[in-house]
């Protein structure tokens, strides 16, 4: 199998751990990634489309046609980026006006958007086209003691008739993805809170995360298991925050799902980067790999 990822900003500039992650398990997997330099920012789903959203259009759509030349689904890492990217492919095959538009614009730079592969988050290749049964074969050291509580983000399932993974309020992926690790997804009542990262108000993100965090607690979880970037930011680092700004010490591991599933892999714990986390207690580390391993 051959996969075009687009690994977005955050991924390559600030966390490369996780890069290292995925390329790991996708070789373990028998995935081929077909890297493309040309990629630019996505860009932003938020911030960018409030600002401008015709360059915002004509700048996802660019990405999208490079996807187009090789005849490749363009797949993702970050929530984010799979939202901007799989919201404009939706709205660009559905307008015929606005893909003519878009494409006048892009013609100044040789470039057309024709509407021909699609935009997917990485975890539903592996639940839809890989499938659950080769990840588990892939497993040579099932993480059975680890209990993650799940996070699903606000972009991977919302707007379900355009993102089209599953119900948004009943949502079951990284759940079945986190037990092929052989690790424990942990139910908690905030599992489909908003990070808070979008929110220009400092206190309503940092009650938000806050929330996230006691829910975490509360279920007696070892760690947070996640899938983007920018929600990782939100948590690994804004526990520091936390701590500062409500005097409370949450020590709780964030953890992003491709770690997961190299260290089940075989992958040691400096392949996927795990030392380099913000909040990483040395008794979770010996809960992930209680023995040196050779990758």
């Amino acid at each position: 199998m051959q996969l075009m990822p687009f690994w977005g900003c955050m991924i390559p500039l600030k966390y490369p751990q996780m890069e290292s992650a995925v390329r790991f398990t996708m070789e373990k997997l028998n995935v081929d990634l077909i890297d493309d330099n040309r990629l630019s920012c996505c860009p932003d789903p938020i911030y960018f489309k409030a600002g401008d959203k015709m360059k915002w259009l004509i700048l996802a759509a660019r990405n999208i046609s490079i996807a187009e030349e090789k005849g490749l689904d363009l797949i993702t890492m970050c929530s984010g980026c799979t939202a901007t990217l799989c919201e404009v492919n939706h709205h660009l095959k559905e307008d015929a006006s606005l893909k003519k538009e878009v494409n006048k614009k892009l013609k100044e730079i040789g470039r057309e958007y024709k509407g021909t592969v699609e935009v997917r988050h990485l975890v539903t290749v592996l639940r839809d086209d890989i499938g659950l049964k080769k990840i588990r074969d892939s497993v040579k050291v099932p993480l059975e003691d680890v209990k993650v509580a799940i996070h699903y983000g606000c972009h991977l399932l919302k707007p379900s008739a355009i993102m089209k993974v599953e119900d948004p309020l009943t949502p079951t992926i990284l759940a079945e993805l986190i037990k092929a690790t052989g690790a424990v997804p942990v139910d908690h009542k905030e599992y489909l809170m908003c990070c808070g990262k979008a929110c220009k108000d400092v206190d309503i993100s940092l009650n938000m995360t806050r929330a996230v965090f006691e829910s975490v607690e509360e279920s007696g979880a070892d760690c947070l298991g996640l899938i983007c970037p920018t929600c990782f930011d939100s948590f690994d680092i804004g526990q520091l925050r936390i701590s500062r700004h409500f005097q409370k010490d949450f020590q709780i591991p964030v953890i992003y799902y491709f770690q997961l599933l190299a260290l089940a892999q075989g992958a040691t714990i400096e392949k996927v980067g795990i030392p380099y986390h913000k909040i990483m207690p040395k008794s979770f580390i010996e809960k992930l790999q209680p023995e040196p391993i050779m990758a």
